[in-house]
């Protein structure tokens, strides 16, 4: 990761921290577990994005795959004509 990314990473939980210790006195305990939950998954989100954005995309090859051959058959003989 990034120091870039570790910047944000303490951003975002300092802001959480921040925001979860002035709802303390107005959201039930039970809440602020919920809270905290969504918290921790919008910062994941956020990284992730932050990441994709970021990070350089991988060099795509295309591979080929060799031809295979059909087994041949009775069907697939010639029939003699006279």
């Amino acid at each position: 990761m990034t120091r870039d990314g570790e910047r944000v990473i303490e951003l975002m939980n300092e802001l959480g921290s921040r925001v979860s210790n002035v709802l303390s006195d107005m959201v039930p305990p039970a809440a602020q577990v919920h809270l905290l939950n969504a918290q921790r998954e919008l910062i994941t989100a956020l990284m992730l994005i932050y990441e994709n954005r970021v990070a350089p995309e991988p060099r795509t090859t295309r591979v080929r795959r060799a031809r295979t051959s059909r087994r041949t058959t009775k069907r697939d003989s010639k029939i003699r004509i006279d």
